[in-house]
């Protein structure tokens, strides 16, 4: 950007995005001068390298600006760990289920690992218990996206927020308020040629 610019001679981009020609490296960066712009190089790889002609303090800003707001609407969803121990009470294995929940509700994926130690890697069936049970607890709102699985001296299991249920329920709500069925049209009208029903016989006249 303006006397960093090394390079004899530059191709000009002006500030509305006209094409300014090939100039002088002073010459561009003079020009730039006089309409209180900096000289910035967008392309240095072309030949000759290509310059613009703006506000470099204004450029920066409103990129900073686009990048914050790409920020805000930029979902960012993270993975938060409950840990376990094999000999954990019902009573904590509730607090770490509502623990789940509310990770889950905020969008988080939850990784629920059971920590071993010792002796208790021969009763790795104990932590898959564990998880089974806490998948269980948390089948309303979580769908297992990873299964039980040892990983290193701990057993960990994936979750997720479940969908919304909301589609499932507009399909059945759907079908409840679709109305009846038009009545099928005869035989004549559908083209078939069954013969009409024998008309009864006729009573025998008395003498």
């Amino acid at each position: 950007m303006n006397e960093r610019i090394r390079v004899p001679e530059v191709r000009v981009i002006d500030e509305n995005g006209e094409q300014a020609g090939v100039l002088k490296t002073r010459e561009a960066l003079a020009l730039a001068r006089q309409r209180n712009l900096d000289l910035v190089e967008v392309a240095p790889n072309a030949q000759p390298p290509v310059c613009r002609l703006l506000d470099y303090g204004k450029f920066r800003y409103e990129q900073t600006k686009k990048e914050r707001d790409a920020r805000k609407t930029q979902k960012v969803i993270s993975i938060k760990e409950v840990r376990l121990r094999p000999k954990i009470d019902d009573h904590d294995l509730e607090t770490k289920g509502k623990q789940a929940r509310g990770f889950l509700e905020e969008g988080h994926k939850v990784k629920m690992t059971v920590l071993f130690r010792g002796r208790e890697l021969a009763h790795t069936d104990i932590g898959r218990e564990l998880l089974n049970q806490m998948g269980d607890l948390l089948k309303d709102a979580a769908v297992i996206e990873q299964p039980p699985k040892m990983e290193g001296k701990n057993m960990t299991m994936m979750l997720s927020k479940q969908a919304s249920k909301g589609q499932s329920g507009g399909q059945s709500n759907r079908s409840e308020n679709r109305p009846p069925r038009p009545p099928q049209p005869d035989s004549a009208a559908s083209g078939t040629s069954n013969p009409p029903p024998a008309a009864p016989p006729a009573e025998r006249a008395e003498a």
